[in-house]
């Protein structure tokens, strides 16, 4: 053999050699990759709790009517669903007992009175007899006793007597606001024990709503109150209705790890209702934004591509604040304007030609 021949076959042994010898990034990279970028853009980005939570009458526009002790309901002209004014007559209970309890209760207050009388006069009297020296110290001192539990006597018969009275007089029940029956769960002539086991009647305001809402404790530190909220009745297509956050929980409860915060609602929504609700919580104003699709992460550390003016797809580390789901804070990487990728950067390598297309809005 030749050394000619020998140098040739040195020659295209060497060959594929040198094409193994090229990584899969390198040769990827001679064709131009096809991509989605968007613009980084300068605006304010809110973060929100979603959670679920029922309509429910606020705090005073809820009223469950009872029966002041055991009674029949003598009347009770209002339906289930009737409007009602403050003042309308809503129940009237037939109490006996409790008219002759009052009754008892006030003849015990009036003896109690008269009783009192009579211990300021034996001590008045007996006081007047130790200052002339006929009466004994010892009568006088008895006689103040019997004083001081008269005394005592009429404030609890006087008490015992206000609390009758005022029991008998709730056999008429008036509407102390507007509102509608909500429910009805007895009828003229039904006996009725008194107890709160035992409603008769529940009347709610639905001009004054509210949701109340079960959120993670986890949640709770990143709401305050006053921080706007939009309310959506589940399945409806209407737009959300406005509202804001009223009160923070006390409690915790400890089962499901939520508590309860409560959120105005406008009114014209039904008592009971389901509703979906979105409460601000975090809100970065002035900030640098992408869309949440450009952001990947790469052992816990975040970066975007970004296509510079060369063609290429940079891959550039990033500082991120807040994310949502609509897009991301970049507190330090990318600048306002700059094109990052948002789709078709998996398994795009690092400085790769693309050709770039912007994405939808």
């Amino acid at each position: 053999m030749t050394s000619r021949h020998r140098a040739l076959i040195t020659l295209l042994a060497a060959v594929p050699w040198a094409c193994r010898g090229k990584t899969a990034e390198e040769i990827a990279t001679t064709e131009a990759v096809t991509v989605e970028v968007a613009a980084a853009t300068t605006g304010t980005l809110r973060a929100v709790i979603t959670a679920t939570g029922t309509i429910e009458p606020a705090p005073g526009a809820d009223w469950t009517i009872v029966a002041p002790g055991p009674a029949r309901i003598a009347e009770m002209p209002k339906a289930e669903g009737d409007r009602v004014r403050q003042g309308d007559l809503l129940v009237r209970f037939d109490a006996p007992a409790l008219r002759s309890d009052a009754s008892t209760k006030s003849a015990d207050a009036s003896q109690a009175a008269a009783n009192l009388e009579h211990a300021r006069q034996n001590h008045a009297r007996l006081s007047g007899l130790l200052e002339k020296g006929i009466a004994a110290k010892r009568e006088v001192e008895d006689a103040r006793k019997e004083l001081l539990a008269a005394e005592a006597a009429v404030r609890g018969a006087t008490a015992a007597a206000a609390n009758a009275a005022e029991l008998a007089g709730r056999e008429v029940v008036r509407a102390r606001f507007a509102g509608i029956v909500a429910k009805r769960l007895h009828n003229p002539g039904d006996t009725v024990d008194g107890a709160a086991g035992d409603p008769v009647l529940r009347v709610i305001d639905p001009t004054h709503l509210q949701v109340t809402v079960a959120i993670p404790v986890a949640d709770l530190a990143r709401i305050a109150v006053g921080r706007t909220s939009r309310i959506q009745t589940q399945g409806s297509t209407a737009d959300p209705a406005e509202g804001k956050v009223l009160s923070l929980p006390a409690a915790v409860d400890p089962a499901t790890g939520t508590a309860t915060v409560r959120v105005s609602a406008p009114a014209g929504l039904t008592v009971g209702t389901p509703v979906q609700v979105e409460i601000l919580a975090e809100e970065h104003a002035n900030v640098v934004i992408v869309p949440a699709a450009a952001l990947v992460r790469e052992d816990d550390k975040p970066a975007v591509f970004v296509v510079g003016p060369d063609g290429k797809a940079h891959r550039r580390e990033v500082t991120v604040g807040l994310e949502t789901a609509e897009g991301v804070e970049i507190a330090k990487g990318v600048a306002a304007g700059e094109k990052v990728v948002v789709k078709g950067h998996e398994e795009l390598p690092d400085g790769a030609t693309v050709a770039a297309e912007d994405a939808e809005p």
